[in-house]
């Protein structure tokens, strides 16, 4: 959304109480009035569309996650243990863009563990999921599929069409999240048999599919 500089009047206490209130938020003086003023006029700022994703997602996810308190209105981070040996932890995080383009933002996955192996068998699954969206999106006409594999993480870039409301859009990346999830769960119970279940996960991936694009 475009911005311009303008002047405004303001009594010093108005001042000193929406100073308080930004520090609080960790936010500037300049982007809580704003917020303040278009919650007052109903208009919608970036800060209430991530909310509203955000808020969505909690509802959806709030009994199969852990989810994290928040440190920025453009991020959230939910957390799973896999049943595998330790349990380790396998961390969803989400960053929200301001003004979403091509992308809504990006979802970063990382798995916490010093076991190579494990790292190895994160990096093989994903290889793998990465190769089946790709090829499920490119179906549908959509070339904008884009993603990372790191050492011990996965990062892919949250598609925008432009066709859903901030609501929606916060339940497809929580059922994406989910149906990612059971689907890493599934491989780390047993590799070994992981192509008897794959068809399977294949299934439901197509089936999230004909609901939403993300």
């Amino acid at each position: 959304m475009k911005k311009s500089v303008y002047s405004l009047v303001l009594m010093d206490d108005v001042i000193k109480a929406v100073d308080e209130q930004a520090y609080r938020l960790g936010t500037s003086r300049s982007n809580l009035i704003n917020q303040i003023l278009a919650e007052h006029l109903s208009c919608v700022t970036p800060e209430m569309r991530m909310r509203e994703i955000f808020a969505q997602m909690t509802e959806l996810m709030n009994s199969s996650f852990r989810i994290q308190e928040q440190r920025s209105p453009s991020l959230m981070t939910v957390k799973t243990a896999l049943e595998y040996k330790y349990r380790p932890t396998i961390n969803y995080k989400v960053e929200l863009e301001r003004s979403p383009q091509q992308y809504l933002g990006t979802l970063r996955v990382s798995i916490r563990t010093q076991s190579a192996a494990l790292i190895d068998m994160f990096h093989s699954f994903f290889a793998y999921r990465a190769k089946l969206e790709n090829s499920y999106l490119s179906r549908l006409g959509i070339n904008s599929y884009s993603c990372e594999i790191g050492d011990g993480s996965f990062s892919r870039r949250l598609i925008n069409t432009g066709a859903l409301t901030g609501e929606q859009a916060g339940e497809a990346i929580g059922e994406y999240i989910k149906d990612l999830d059971h689907a890493v769960k599934t491989y780390f119970a047993s590799p070994d048999t992981f192509g008897e279940s794959a068809p399977i996960l294949e299934r439901d991936y197509r089936t999230l599919l004909g609901r939403y694009i993300i």
